[in-house]
């Protein structure tokens, strides 16, 4: 793998000009796609398989209008009068009539005949009903409808509007990511004391992430790409993007203190630091590619959009950055007898190494100290209950957010997330009387607010009940709730005389979320094999894979712990500005576990490549731990902190979803590259000594070499004659 990388930056290097022109080009055709087309997200999820999807794919055949998506109008009066009042009932029903010409609007209900006026008389509610999925809503549907109601507004009315029409839970703004660039440059420039060697990083970040975005925002009119998407390929693709560059620079500008000529430089930096970046990348890719098999269609857009980025971040570093360092030349060679220059080389001991030479003075406490702190953290993810985020996580300033706080205190939280019960009644004599039977059975079951027969189709083979559970969407008792009705399903069958399924949106997410609960155990096993086997093929070694996995698995379950303890139990929540606390989002987990493998394998190939090198060519193994500290400590610092800082920046996001997904990174890679790789893994290593890097010969001749730290590269004095005049002449 050097050796081709090796060809590769050299070929960038010679050829800098076609390189920075052909990523220049993919940059204006992805970027001029992507304005001439626009975004065109959207929240919209199905879950194939399942029993609630079933139901309601049959319920969309025999009666599209049920199964459409809808939108909520909320009309209270001002303090003192009633919506009941005369000219503010005038006023609604105006409204009203008006909605029902909004785009695509097929039906608008009357809450006064309906009867879902608050019993104080002061708020009404409204339904509006669409025959579509809201994946498939005009541009102008939702904006339609709000300008449809303005009036109602400008007569002193109180009028909010939500419902699941309100698919998107917005983008986040700029703020956030200018922030963890400010945090990378600051870090940038204290590791290499330069504003040219600081820019590199940030410039190919950019183009990188702004090929990766503009190319998922044209494909978001071919796929249903959710508004969370873009903002976590985002945050990915600038995160491993400066890091991938920085361990590229880093390299490179080591090598130029030693007095490499930049040619070489730039072809060495590409096959050993590129090495790593190939597999760290690779990793996550794959991570993030498997999220496809939970079978979940908005997840795997997520994850593929996510692994696209991290894909181009790695193509950049590889192919535009050598180009870019051969355009920067001797300018990035350190001066003799700067900081830069005396950080570079060898000798010279540096904070990581003085930091591993303490703690693994007593490997055994070291050990025993980080396990039992890392698993005291991890103590709340025992907790862990996970659900989709509804409209009471949108934010607070938003329409949705108050149709949905306004719903909740009149009529009750249950109404913000009805079930509907879809009754089979073919060949049925009264459809509507077997519908009210149902109802008045599906009334019994414990948690059952209300269930009320909706809607019947013509040809009278289905009718619809509609059932207001007693509590909220993301509440726990809502999930027994449909299991509850899950059960009596073949009880109402036998009193009845009626087959029943339950589905609906909240239906459909209770179902997800089972289903990613139940994929935890199965894709963790993935990626813990995952690991096993490639750190076995990069380390030639047993113990290195193993206590790899184990310092990972510390990781992920002191950063769930952590979330859980945030996000769920609700300490600091105050801070994030989060009104209150809840499950954590269904998906969290899963993609927490996926970035968090690339990123731990990230840190643990530069680490720990560097102490098999050494240990090859001395045998001092305790020696061999403090001089891969000390050649890479350093820039797995600077990494984990520009990481950190991005991760971190994101969770200042208004998106419950982004903050909650960034935080959880950001404590994971905290944790990961502090204390389970720069403090836990070189203890362990310490204490195995030799026998770390022990492989059994079988393995040995099975496994395939991938020769990261570039032991196959030809000494520099060997290097062919017409590439150094080649390079002397470039």
């Amino acid at each position: 793998m050097a050796s081709a990388l090796y060809r590769l930056g050299r070929f960038a290097y010679r050829r800098r000009l076609l390189v920075l022109v052909s990523w220049l080009l993919i940059l204006l055709v992805a970027g001029g796609t992507a304005g001439r087309l626009g975004s065109n997200l959207d929240d919209a999820f199905t879950l194939p398989g399942s029993s609630s999807q079933e139901a309601m794919d049959d319920l969309g055949e025999a009666l599209p209008s049920a199964a459409g998506t809808s939108a909520q109008i909320v009309f209270r009066a001002p303090g003192g009068q009633k919506i009941t009042d005369p000219q503010n009932r005038q006023t609604v029903q105006q409204a009203l009539a008006a909605a029902g010409k909004a785009p695509q609007v097929v039906a608008v209900s009357d809450p006064f005949q309906g009867k879902t006026v608050s019993a104080d008389g002061s708020t009404a509610l409204a339904s509006v009903s669409y025959a579509v999925e809201s994946d498939e809503l005009d541009e102008d549907a939702v904006p339609g409808l709000e300008q449809s109601v303005s009036a109602a507004r400008d007569a002193g009315l109180t009028v909010e509007t939500g419902g699941q029409a309100y698919s998107g839970t917005g983008e986040s703004g700029h703020v956030t990511e200018l922030m963890g660039l400010a945090i990378a440059l600051v870090v940038l420039l204290v590791t290499f004391g330069s504003f040219l060697a600081a820019g590199l990083p940030l410039l190919t970040a950019l183009i990188g992430v702004a090929v990766g975005i503009c190319g998922l925002y044209a494909l978001s009119h071919v796929f249903t790409v959710s508004s969370t998407a873009p903002t976590l390929a985002l945050m990915l693709g600038l995160a491993v993007g400066i890091d991938y560059a920085l361990f590229l620079v880093s390299r490179h500008r080591g090598q130029l203190a030693q007095g490499l000529p930049v040619a070489e430089s730039v072809a060495r930096a590409t096959a050993t630091a590129g090495s790593a970046v190939l597999f760290a990348g690779v990793t996550v890719v794959i991570a993030l590619l498997g999220l496809s098999v939970v079978q979940v269609p908005m997840l795997t857009v997520m994850g593929t959009a996510a692994a696209a980025t991290v894909t181009t971040a790695v193509l950049v570093a590889l192919t535009l950055l050598p180009a870019l360092l051969g355009f920067a030349g001797e300018r990035m060679r350190p001066a003799p007898g700067s900081r830069a220059y005396r950080r570079s080389r060898p000798g010279v001991a540096n904070a990581s190494r003085r930091w591993v030479a303490l703690t693994s003075r007593r490997p055994w406490l070291t050990i025993a100290v980080c396990v039992l702190a890392l698993g005291a953290v991890a103590v709340p993810a025992a907790d862990m209950e996970l659900a989709l985020p509804d409209k009471s996580t949108s934010p607070a300033g938003s329409t949705e957010r108050k149709t949905y706080d306004l719903i909740a205190e009149e009529f009750g939280p249950g109404v913000n997330g009805p079930l509907l019960v879809v009754a089979d009644t073919e060949g049925h004599n009264d459809p509507q009387r077997s519908a009210q039977a149902v109802a008045a059975r599906l009334k019994e079951i414990p948690g059952v607010a209300a269930a009320i027969p909706a809607a019947y189709a013509q040809d009278g083979s289905v009718a619809v009940v509609q059932v207001v559970p007693a509590t909220g969407p993301r509440d726990p008792a809502t999930t027994e709730l449909v299991t509850a009705i899950r059960e009596a399903e073949a009880g109402i069958l036998s009193e009845t005389g009626t087959d029943t399924q339950v589905t609906g949106q909240t239906a459909i997410q209770i179902d997800l979320s089972d289903r990613l609960s139940a994929a935890l155990v199965p894709y963790a096993v993935v990626v813990v094999g995952l690991s096993l086997v490639l750190l076995m093929m990069v380390f030639r070694s047993i113990a290195v894979p193993i206590k790899a996995t184990l310092g990972y698995l510390l990781s992920i379950g002191s950063a769930m712990g952590f979330t859980v303890f945030v996000f769920q139990w609700g300490h600091g929540l105050g801070l994030l500005g989060v009104d209150e606390a809840g499950p954590l989002i269904s998906f969290m987990p899963i993609i927490l576990m996926s970035v968090l493998f690339g990123l731990a394998m990230d840190y643990e190939v530069f680490l720990v490549s560097g102490m098999h090198e050494s240990h090859a060519h001395t045998g001092d193994a305790r020696g061999a731990v403090l001089a891969g500290v000390q050649a890479s400590g350093r820039v797995v610092v600077a990494a984990a902190l520009i990481m950190i800082g991005v991760f971190a920046s994101f969770a200042l996001s208004d998106n419950p979803t982004i903050m909650m997904i960034a935080l959880s990174l950001a404590f994971g890679v905290l944790v990961d590259a502090f204390v389970v790789r720069l403090t836990l893994v070189p203890a362990v290593l310490t204490l195995l000594g030799s026998r770390a890097w022990w492989l059994p010969r079988p393995l040995d001749r099975i496994l395939p070499n991938l020769d990261v730290e570039g032991a196959k590269l030809p000494a520099v004095d060997q290097e062919p004659a017409s590439f150094q005049s080649a390079a002397s002449r470039a």
